[in-house]
């Protein structure tokens, strides 16, 4: 028997599903990637499950990517949905393997194929719960008709065999939306942890034509007004004598609100629009030459762009009370502020003459609130086969090639 069938015997599959993943960049989609990378070196054959982006060649990867037809999400470019029962050659594909373990990463349409999955084939489901998907549906949709789909959403966890969220505090939003079941806490981690030498964060200013005295801030995410991107906005024209560079990085719904905001505020020449990026080196410049990461968010769980910050000695400054700000202290490994234009422009003003006291605050960060995705991964994958066992089956097994 050749190694590779042995493999496939004793490993079989794992299967990731989500509307999100790469091309399409945000939080959940570099989750998705990263488990998918890890657990195809730690157990193999893994399957990735989502809409398709069209043009996307998903062949370059060493595990595969099933994907099936996708129409657009209106206003939400560049995000895809879709119905796979529409795909007939997913479908044909779909049905013939054999899955150990199936994870969601999300409640709609490819968490109902794996939740479909899990019941044909009486295997696991594991589903994360990512988003505060509420927000999203009352943007765009009557209340009524919203609050319907959360209903459907919370019967969708309430179907799994174990729910995860990324931090603590987003138990309570889950809880919120009607879900009474069990909830086990499963950190998301960062592909940028690293002991980088004082040089590198000179060379990432350099390459991005920052001098070393230059104050800089950033943000990273989708452009969307859900995020507060106008309190960093007003708050910044509020501090007109304070020398700064600001970064916008991403795309979305508000960037042409967002520039116009900042043209009507007179920042243009100090306030950048990068747009989305998708390498992970050139992203790390950014990180790594910022000074401060402003992500004000109300709407985020557990946003993994302030833990790829800290990874990078960039320390995050938040609203108070925010679901996702309760990671950090305050003073200690990040910047906790009102949500009020007064409030964070008194705070900016105060961190931008005290740079040594944002960079000591930034290495705490790095030191306390990132894991690598290996780490994260390997303990899911525990997770995984400690469910396998408690259903009596076959646990995952590492690959005798993984050395991690």
């Amino acid at each position: 028997m050749e190694l590779r069938e042995l493999i496939k015997r004793q490993t079989g599959n794992v299967g990731l599903f989500c509307d999100s993943f790469p091309p399409v960049m945000d939080g959940v989609s570099v989750c998705m990637q990263n488990y998918a990378f890890w657990l195809q070196k730690m157990v193999g054959d893994v399957d990735v499950v989502t809409p398709n982006v069209p043009g996307t060649n998903y062949g370059n990867n060493d595990y595969r990517v099933l994907d099936f037809f996708s129409v657009p999400v209106p206003t939400r470019h560049p995000y895809v949905t879709g119905i796979a029962d529409l795909d007939p050659f997913f479908v044909a594909k779909i049905l013939k393997i054999k899955f150990r373990i199936v994870h969601a990463h999300c409640p709609f349409s490819t968490g109902i194929v794996a939740q479909r999955i899990a019941k044909l084939q009486n295997i696991p489901l594991v589903a994360t719960f990512h988003s505060k998907y509420r927000d999203d549906f009352y943007r765009v949709m009557p209340k009524k008709v919203a609050d319907q789909i959360i209903k459907a959403i919370v019967l969708f966890y309430e179907h799994a065999d174990l729910v995860w969220v990324p931090q603590e505090s987003v138990i309570d939003v889950i809880r919120e939306y009607g879900y009474k079941g069990k909830v086990e806490v499963m950190d998301n981690g960062s592909d940028l942890v690293a002991d980088y030498p004082e040089q590198y964060f000179i060379e990432a200013r350099h390459r991005l034509g920052i001098s070393p005295d230059e104050f800089v801030m950033l943000f990273v995410g989708q452009h969307i007004w859900e995020k507060n991107p106008r309190l960093v906005i007003d708050a910044l024209a509020e501090i007109p004598d304070v020398p700064f560079r600001m970064y916008f990085v991403g795309n979305g719904y508000a960037a042409d609100g967002m520039q116009q905001l900042v043209s009507e505020r007179g920042l243009d020449r100090k306030v950048h629009f990068v747009g989305s990026i998708t390498e992970r080196d050139r992203i790390k410049d950014y990180y790594a030459a910022a000074d401060l990461f402003l992500f004000p968010s109300l709407y985020d769980n557990a946003p993994l762009v302030v833990r790829e910050a800290a990874a990078l000695h960039t320390p995050a400054v938040m609203a108070r009370g925010a679901t996702a700000s309760t990671i950090l202290r305050d003073g200690e490994n990040g910047f906790l502020v009102e949500n009020d234009t007064a409030s964070m422009a008194g705070l900016l003003r105060s961190l931008a003459s005290d740079p040594e006291r944002v960079h000591r605050v930034g290495v705490q960060a790095s030191k306390t609130i990132v894991r690598s995705w290996e780490d994260c991964v390997g303990e899911a994958l525990d997770r995984y086969n400690s469910l396998l066992r408690s259903r009596g089956l076959a646990p995952l097994k590492k690959l005798v090639r993984f050395c991690g």
